[in-house]
């Protein structure tokens, strides 16, 4: 079965993970290299983890089905890249009750394949864009958004259920660049977003 490495699961998050009460399972390994990295533990190799199999997560989670049930609740994959791990989501939530919400946070840098292969098990996609000019995004992240911008159109075509974070990044886009990207994303089909600013050192 598959086994995958956890760097943290945290219960009875509300608000920031979907609608509801919900446990985030946050996964090792990343695809980005970003300037502000929020979960830089992911990246780290000698970060202690928890290796699970889905059936063993399933069986930390399933305590709280009855918040779920009653908050429209569920589990969030995050990160770390949570799209890295297909296979595993895809037998956790052969296991989970389908009035559970699955969440997925990505940064959508992965081979389409793979968001082919969770969209069926996805209720809600948080999609974390860091930037659509793709000289920004490179300059931040250290890769090319070529994979994002394709795979936006995947889940726009299937008219998945997506909210996009579009941040502020302090020393790499400006507010104007904010307001193009949720332009572009506009055209894409998109119209749920989140607009804020990363709170770092430099902008303290």
């Amino acid at each position: 079965m598959t086994e995958a490495p956890f760097i943290g699961i945290q219960r009875h998050r509300l608000i920031t993970d979907g609608g509801g009460v919900t446990t985030l399972a946050a996964f090792r390994d990343c695809t980005l290299r970003c300037a502000y990295c929020l979960n830089p533990q992911s990246l780290r190799q000698e970060t202690p983890c928890q290796h699970l199999t889905p059936q063993q997560l399933y069986e930390q989670v399933k305590k709280d089905e009855l918040y779920f049930l009653a908050t429209d609740g569920g589990v969030c994959f995050g990160g770390g890249e949570p799209c890295l791990r297909t296979d595993f989501i895809e037998e956790f939530c052969k296991l989970c009750p389908k009035e559970w919400l699955i969440t997925i946070e990505t940064a959508l840098n992965v081979p389409s394949d793979n968001i082919r292969k969770l969209q069926p098990f996805v209720t809600l996609w948080i999609v974390d864009i860091k930037d659509m000019n793709p000289t920004i995004y490179q300059s931040y992240t250290q890769r090319s958004n070529e994979r994002v911008i394709s795979n936006l159109k995947i889940l726009s075509e299937a008219r998945a259920n997506v909210m996009i974070r579009v941040p502020q990044i302090p020393e790499y886009n400006t507010e104007a660049d904010v307001n193009a990207s949720i332009e572009q994303l506009k055209a894409l089909g998109f119209s749920s977003f989140d607009k804020f600013t990363y709170i770092t050192e430099i902008n303290k």
